[in-house]
């Protein structure tokens, strides 16, 4: 995980969705301890765009590894050719 804090990548449920719409992802970071609703429509959305998904256990920690000062239920590593 910490390449995270290296590349290009955005931060956020709503983010990660959309750029996982737009095809500009290659790795997701999703929170283990994050409702699981949510955690359902990020992996449904994965599936779709064929992204691998990689558990992170805490919201705080993935916060901190996306040098954020707030808890995170997801982060994404955009695709090189968006990064």
């Amino acid at each position: 995980m910490e390449q995270i804090s290296k590349k290009a990548k955005v931060v956020g449920t709503k983010q990660v969705l959309r750029a996982l719409a737009e095809g500009r992802v290659s790795l997701v970071y999703l929170a283990a301890d994050a409702d699981e609703p949510l955690r359902q429509r990020v992996r449904e959305a994965c599936a779709a765009a064929e992204v691998e998904v990689q558990e992170v256990p805490s919201m705080s920690e993935l916060g901190k590894a996306c040098s954020v000062a707030v808890k995170t239920a997801a982060a994404a590593l955009l695709a090189e050719s968006f990064g």
